[in-house]
């Protein structure tokens, strides 16, 4: 199973595909910490390569049976795309997630007092995130607002929302097994 989450930064997309991973024990795809271990080594980030390198560890891990976590801000429709590619190259099921924070104060607070837990990462500004380019879902997914929300809400409104989608998908390529 490949889940594919998307969201600004701020959100809390990296916090809660985490602790699904852990809860699953899959493997953690993480763009922010593929594409800083490639500046450390000097590789200039000019468009989708911290993307690419993670569509083929999550093919390689799909591939031998694992499930996927892939945690990746996925603002645009061709990274959604080619996510969804992965799983449907391997006839394997995908779930679309995206995380969002409703309430702006509170998204804009996460923002600007939050801490890197990945080495000489250089975390957006709010002007950045807010200016970011982002085009809108034109799939169905599910959606988790985690304002005003714990970790531990957000990821049972999530458990919900995947067995929700599990009952009425099941054995789909867009569903869960």
């Amino acid at each position: 199973m490949l889940y594919i989450f998307g969201g600004l930064p701020g959100t809390g997309k990296s916090t809660l595909s985490a602790a699904l991973a852990r809860e699953l024990r899959a493997t953690y795809l993480r763009v922010d910490v593929v594409e800083q271990a490639m500046r450390v080594t000097g590789s200039k980030l000019e468009g989708p390569e911290g993307y690419i390198v993670c569509y083929e560890l999550a093919r390689q891990n799909l591939r031998i049976g694992l499930d996927v976590i892939a945690d990746t801000v996925n603002p645009i429709q061709i990274t959604r795309q080619d996510w969804r590619g992965v799983a449907e190259s391997l006839e394997v099921p995908f779930v679309e997630i995206e995380v969002i924070c409703s309430d702006e104060h509170e998204h804009r607070h996460r923002v600007t007092t939050r801490v890197t837990d990945i080495s000489g990462l250089a975390l957006p500004t709010w002007d950045d995130v807010k200016n970011r380019y982002y085009e809108v879902w034109d799939r169905d997914r599910i959606v988790i607002d985690t304002a005003h929300q714990t970790v531990e809400e957000s990821l049972m409104t999530l458990r919900a929302q995947l067995g929700m989608k599990r009952a009425s998908d099941t054995g789909s390529a867009s569903g869960l097994q």
